[in-house]
């Protein structure tokens, strides 16, 4: 196996550090994928915060999330996602697209990093151009 590098990450809801664990860890064989893996409050089960891994370095996903800040997350996702359904759009132009929306630089429009509030503009962002009659404007 390669030398991975070690990401030292803590948890934001009570600050112990994140371990990376197999995703069966919490998904049992209901696993997405099999050989992901996820970082793990180092509390977990009692803090259930966590954030996928990229599959060929490991690397965090995100920022460690708590089961309502990661269905926000899943939520957000999905509205994008339809959003560049219904507009034809390639994936990348999609983020392009949020990236100005949210006036924010490459490195931070990344929904994996984003807070409850920030999930919730994504939505209401996709929402409002889906309307026949609006334009895509950025």
């Amino acid at each position: 196996m390669k030398n991975r590098r070690t990401y030292s990450i803590h948890c934001p809801y009570c600050g112990a550090p994140a371990v990376c664990r197999p995703a069966s860890t919490v998904y049992g064989t209901d696993t997405i994928a099999p050989k992901s893996y996820l970082y793990l409050c180092s509390n977990w089960p009692s803090c259930d915060a966590y954030v996928s891994a990229h599959r060929k370095d490991r690397r965090p996903m995100g920022t460690l999330a708590n089961s309502e800040l990661r269905h926000k997350r899943i939520l957000a996702h999905r509205a994008l996602q339809r959003l560049q359904k219904e507009r034809h759009m390639d994936k990348w132009a999609t983020y392009l697209w949020l990236q100005a929306r949210l006036r924010l630089d490459a490195d931070h429009a990344h929904i994996g990093i984003f807070s409850s509030q920030m999930c919730d503009q994504v939505i209401s962002l996709c929402r409002a151009p889906a309307s026949p009659n609006r334009k895509l404007a950025t």
